[in-house]
């Protein structure tokens, strides 16, 4: 861990679902549930920023996705639909009943599947900065994860690939180093070019998404970044013009929202509680 969890607020367990060692972290606080699913590449702990106003309004429990941050892999599940259905069981493990999801980037796909097949278990939902449009409107370096040939990630260093996608972030603050290291770390050896299956299912899970979202009727926030050069505000856009019940918040960041704008991400997430 890099000594990640002796400088950070955030303590991290493990739960095993489906026979997978599940990485997240637990607030212990009293309150409404809210879940948390870490953005790529990154780890549950590019929430630190905002972990303390976050968990100063509920209960909150932020997951490593499976294949994602420290958590396990498994092949079967490296695609939005599939995630979405292993979300449930995560929560069905922590005994969350229903929560407040927020889901950015990797996670606004899987967060969407999931409230669309189960209303029951959430109460509201926050995403951005995700991948949704098809046909495809992605920036670099997603749309080569997604499209490019795997030969050539693979013949990469995957610390150089992440050391240059974290070089895209323009924080509040640097980036401490025992994030870094823990983006690092999760990532490391062929668990990036095995995470990038995720996006490669873009072209064949984003058009059934876009079926699915008229459908969803539970409360869904939409954050994007105005200066967002890897997913397209775009994207937010399409999201907001098919969702029912939904609102479209453009704001003054790139793609890492949650990192270089914590502040106001945090603000519009605890609003987006309180309403809902």
């Amino acid at each position: 861990m890099y000594g990640t969890e002796a400088k950070s607020p955030i303590r991290t367990q493990r739960i095993n679902v489906d026979d997978l060692s599940i990485r997240y972290a637990d607030s212990g606080a009293a309150g409404p549930h809210a879940l948390l699913l870490s953005p790529w590449p990154e780890s549950l702990f590019a929430f630190e920023p905002t972990w303390a106003a976050l968990t100063r309004q509920a209960h909150v429990v932020a997951v490593d996705l499976p294949g994602f941050g420290q958590s396990d892999s498994r092949a079967d599940l490296f695609s939005p639909r599939a995630t979405a259905d292993f979300l449930i069981r995560v929560m069905d493990e922590l005994s969350l009943e229903r929560v407040h999801v927020v889901g950015p980037d990797v996670g606004t796909s899987a967060a969407l599947f999931a409230a669309a097949g189960h209303p029951d278990r959430f109460h509201s939902v926050v995403v951005g900065s995700g991948g949704t449009s098809f046909p495809l409107e992605l920036g670099e370096p997603l749309a080569g994860w997604v499209t490019g040939d795997l030969d050539q990630y693979r013949a990469q260093d995957p610390e150089q690939v992440i050391t240059a996608t974290m070089a895209q972030i323009n924080p509040a603050r640097p980036i401490p180093d025992h994030i870094r290291a823990d983006y690092l770390a999760s990532y490391a050896g062929r668990r990036f070019v095995d995470s990038m299956l995720y996006v490669r299912t873009y072209p064949t899970e984003l058009p059934a998404l876009g079926d699915t979202l008229p459908g969803i009727q539970t409360p869904v926030r939409i954050i994007a970044g105005a200066h967002d050069p890897v997913v397209p505000p775009s994207n937010a856009q399409y999201l907001h013009a098919r969702l029912s019940n939904s609102t479209l918040d453009v704001v003054d960041a790139g793609h890492f929202v949650w990192e270089e704008a914590p502040d106001t991400y945090a603000s519009l997430v605890i609003e987006w509680w309180k309403n809902h």
